[in-house]
């Protein structure tokens, strides 16, 4: 699909401006991106590391989470990356970004993009807490 522009699982950082350059298109009225970064606590719990882990399958998923979105939206332009391997503190862990005729299809096409993402790519976090606990978060949620 022409409008699927980039995608990928990367084990090196993200850039938005690559995004958002990926998504520029004429045809667009409404271009809406997501960053997702890593927190410094989660279930009230300190942070202290995690890493993103996907199955061989994940790029494939991906692609199919996408051409999904663009079939059911109006998109004239997509594109999402998810960062895989260790992070810090403020990394970005996933981008995506839809760009559609109007605003509100750009939101909703974005919005069920991620949504879609998180839970049908099978890719998994691993969380370690300033306690020592840690939990593994993920794929399928």
């Amino acid at each position: 699909m022409d409008a699927i522009r980039l995608l990928g699982i990367r084990d090196t950082p993200l850039s938005v401006d690559e995004v958002l350059a990926a998504v520029g298109d004429h045809a667009a009225g409404g271009t809406t991106i997501f960053v997702g970064t890593v927190r410094e606590q989660d279930h009230g719990k300190p942070v202290s590391r995690l890493s993103y882990s996907a199955h061989p399958s994940a790029e494939e998923a991906l692609r199919q989470v996408a051409e999904k979105v663009a079939t059911d939206f109006p998109v004239t332009a997509l594109a999402a990356v998810h960062r895989v391997g260790d992070l810090e503190l403020g990394d970005t862990a996933v981008i995506v970004a839809v760009a559609c005729p109007h605003r509100e299809e750009a939101f909703g096409a974005s919005r069920r993009l991620i949504d879609d993402v998180k839970s049908q790519v099978p890719i998994w976090k691993h969380q370690v807490f300033a306690d020592g606990s840690a939990e593994w978060v993920g794929a399928c949620e």
